[in-house]
């Protein structure tokens, strides 16, 4: 991973989510009260405007659903690794839960080693885990993607 990266920033609804995926878990957040899963996690259902919480466990298989290829120019720990993908992926569970990523051939590959070219809508994936990267504010653990042979 390069220096320079944004990571996101960790609050109170997001902090299990980066948790979980550093135990090697792609949890969503979903109301205890209806049922509703939730991505990005928030604090109130949008459902039932219940505030009771579980996280459940997803099997991190999926398909994409969108991709783009970010070019230059960017900011200077992306721009030297453009053009690169960012893919957005449905989970198999729902395809209503999306996630925002990239596609790698293994956890900690570079941003740029998939061939943009080679990316289809609808190919299978499964997620991976980043090794903890660290901005100087603390370090997360990423969800990345790999096809699913």
């Amino acid at each position: 991973m390069h220096e320079g990266m944004l990571l996101p920033e960790l609050d109170e609804e997001s902090a299990p989510f980066f948790a979980y995926a550093a135990a090697g878990e792609l949890r969503v957040q979903r109301c205890a009260s209806c049922g509703t899963r939730r991505v990005p996690p928030r604090p109130m259902c949008h459902v039932c405007t219940s505030t009771d919480v579980e996280w459940e466990l997803l099997s991190g298989r999926g398909r994409v659903w969108s991709f783009a290829i970010p070019h230059p120019p960017l900011l200077p720990a992306y721009a030297e690794v453009a053009p690169y993908n960012v893919v957005v992926v449905e989970a198999e569970e729902d395809p209503t839960i999306r996630f925002v990523g990239n596609l790698v051939l293994s956890a900690d590959g570079p941003l740029d080693e998939v061939d943009p070219s080679s990316i289809r809508i609808g190919e299978a994936v499964r997620v991976v885990f980043s090794s903890p990267v660290d901005d100087g504010q603390g370090a997360v653990v990423l969800p990345r993607w790999v096809r699913d042979a």
